[in-house]
């Protein structure tokens, strides 16, 4: 992942239609995680922020909202005498709750010493100790994700979402160092219990990549080749993982059951891409350049995902198969416009491959890339001119 990569509805606009008309270029956020905000996140940014108890409320009526009283039973920040313990607030809408329920609630400065508070969000006193015993938001990564990798599926719901949530924001090359103290043993039960959250799958199948042995990848690659007709959220992190512990030799497991295999599910197919696009930007050189651009071409035999292979194959390079791709322009399976317009892009990047300050002879792909853009002008002048209208290198 690039700059700071993190640990996965477009509008009818002319920037979503630039967008959709250029490469895919592949986000900076991790594929195998969406980010997300956590609880720790707002708490590091509120001005206020007390735990409290439910006291009792006010029904809505066709005039009001109605309202909620809480009385402040603990302060992780305060601001004034308002937030001291024991003092009432009371919130606008009716919340129903019974006495002593636990809520934490997180304000901001407004208007001299007023306070703007958020909704309540529901908590429990271990949940309260997990939030103010974290390290700071300023603090490290090490510092931080080690704290978090200690409540990783905690019985307490709120706290194991807040840990896996901090894990999905880091970048990976801040997880990475820490995977001598990965649970590797709870890493392998989680990626087995059909009771683990399958968006976290993704996570943990990635991080046993990083700490497993031998028989964590027999595993991985028993439950990677399993037949299914099913799509498997999580499998693309534990393809990932499983790459990252085997290299090479996961690369073949790979291609004979997602690649070349054309009875499995578009999704397994994708996540095997995805899995390829995963050691080209993080893989270190464990699976040698030219071995990924090997696996990706093989990809260039399913329709279904050729325009995007083509992109990648765009951004990595790979000129190798021009020729292929001018005898695919039209050709039954490949006639459709997104796979065209990949074709034409190609192109039109292959020619643009050139040294810096120029100076040398036109290499032999620039020279080729320029001969098939100019057939393809002549066959379907139509595309190849919206191509190159909204043509960007990324």
């Amino acid at each position: 992942m690039k700059p700071t990569p993190r640990f996965l509805v477009a509008s009818l606009s002319l920037a979503a239609l630039l967008l959709a008309m250029a490469w895919p270029v592949p986000v900076s956020a991790c594929p195998y995680c969406e980010p997300t905000l956590t609880i720790t996140e707002q708490f590091a940014k509120a001005d206020v922020a007390v735990l409290v108890k439910w006291v009792s409320a006010e029904m809505p009526t066709k005039e009001k909202l109605g309202s909620t009283t809480y009385e402040i039973v603990d302060v992780a920040r305060a601001f004034g005498k308002t937030t001291e313990k024991g003092k009432k607030i009371t919130l606008e809408r009716y919340r129903q709750g019974k006495p002593g329920d636990l809520s934490m609630v997180f304000g901001s400065k407004f208007r001299g010493d007023s306070i703007d508070w958020g909704a309540p969000l529901d908590i429990s006193d271990a949940g309260f100790k997990f939030l103010v015993e974290a390290p700071k938001f300023e603090e490290k990564p090490d510092v931080r994700l080690k704290y978090y990798l200690k409540f990783l599926e905690n019985s307490d719901a709120m706290i194991a979402a807040d840990a896996f949530g901090e894990f999905a924001n880091a970048a990976y090359k801040d997880v990475v160092p820490l995977a001598k103290d990965f649970p590797r043993d709870s890493l392998r039960k989680w990626v087995n219990d059909p009771k683990t959250l399958a968006t976290r799958i993704n996570l943990y199948g990635l991080m046993l990549g990083l700490c497993g042995d031998d028989e964590d990848a027999k595993m991985m690659e028993a439950k990677i080749v399993e037949e299914t007709t099913d799509f498997r959220l999580g499998i693309d992190g534990l393809m990932g993982g499983f790459l990252v512990l085997t290299g090479e030799r996961g690369l073949e497991v790979l291609e004979k059951s997602k690649i070349i295999n054309k009875k499995v599910p578009f999704s397994e197919t994708y996540s095997a891409m995805t899995a390829l696009r995963f050691m080209w930007t993080y893989g270190n050189g464990k699976i040698p350049g030219d071995r990924l651009k090997q696996s990706m071409r093989l990809l260039l035999d399913r329709p279904e995902v050729s325009d995007l292979v083509i992109a990648d194959l765009a951004r990595w390079k790979d000129w190798s198969v021009q020729d292929k791709l001018r005898g695919l322009y039209g050709a039954e399976e490949y006639n459709i416009p997104s796979i065209k317009r990949a074709i034409v892009r190609y192109m039109i990047s292959s020619t643009k491959d050139v040294p810096e300050g120029g100076g040398e002879a036109p290499a032999k792909h620039v020279v080729d890339g320029k001969r098939h853009l100019e057939e393809l002008r002549k066959l379907d002048p139509k595309t190849v001119t919206e191509a190159e209208k909204y043509f960007f290198l990324q």
